[in-house]
């Protein structure tokens, strides 16, 4: 748990800048599947700075932002103390500390594949009211969308140290039903980001299984991503294309 929580403290200032957002559209599920109205009250677990509580405060929703890693707390804590109804929580999939029966709609965004998913499941349902909705929400890039995606993908695997093992795409429909324990509904998004060098290096050094900034490896890997993004950039920019996968069910 300890090396769990503490993977990402060296890679806040990239994934606050440069990690994905969530398309607006994926509201209207939260809307007409989940009963999700400006008046519901969210968690949301494993928050990190925000990126995910965001799209909720600015609807209105209080959010409770239940996250272990202290740096990405105070990260989260500083970039929403422009929102009132931003609670940070120092707190973990498996012990929030937040009260039984306190919020309408429990969501995780890019943090499900970090959980124990049996203590998480009990503690979602504790903390959830009656009817309320647990969503698991996360943005998995498109590996063929092109062959900038192809290449980027095989300059991923020559560098990263655990990339097999945590990579979302390994949560398959058997991992989910076990969590879940009942048939689950999902929804999919088209998501992407416009990027320029900067940008993608940073994009590529956010994710934890890949050598964080004093590694030795580090100006290698920024000359073969340079290589990389010349061949196929536009005008000085990368699209990098997700698909914002949304798999939920009333708890």
């Amino acid at each position: 748990m300890s090396d769990t929580v503490s993977r990402f403290s060296n890679r806040v200032a990239n994934y606050v800048k440069y990690r994905p957002g969530y398309p607006d559209e994926m509201f209207a599920v939260f809307r007409d599947a989940m009963n999700w109205t400006k008046d519901s009250i969210v968690a949301d677990i494993g928050s990190g700075p925000g990126i995910s509580a965001k799209p909720f405060l600015e609807r209105g929703n209080q959010v409770y932002g239940v996250e272990p890693n202290e740096a990405m707390r105070a990260a989260a804590e500083e970039l929403m103390s422009g929102y009132p109804k931003f609670v940070s929580i120092n707190g973990t999939a498996e012990n929030t500390t937040l009260p039984d029966d306190s919020v309408d709609l429990v969501i995780a965004a890019q943090a499900f594949h970090w959980f124990d998913p049996g203590r998480a499941q009990f503690e979602f349902a504790r903390i959830a009211r009656p009817k309320g909705f647990l969503a698991l929400i996360w943005n998995e890039r498109r590996l063929d969308a092109d062959e900038f995606h192809v290449e980027y993908e095989s300059f991923l695997k020559r560098y990263a140290n655990d990339y097999e093992t945590v990579r979302h795409d390994k949560l398959d429909t058997a991992v989910l039903s076990r969590f879940f324990a009942k048939p689950f509904a999902q929804a999919s998004f088209p998501n992407a980001q416009i990027l320029d060098l900067q940008g993608l290096r940073g994009r590529a050094l956010s994710s934890s299984y890949m050598p964080s900034e004093d590694d030795e490896r580090l100006p290698r890997l920024e000359s073969d991503l340079k290589s990389l993004f010349d061949k196929y950039a536009e005008n000085g920019r990368i699209q990098v294309s997700y698909q914002t996968n949304i798999f939920y069910i009333r708890l």
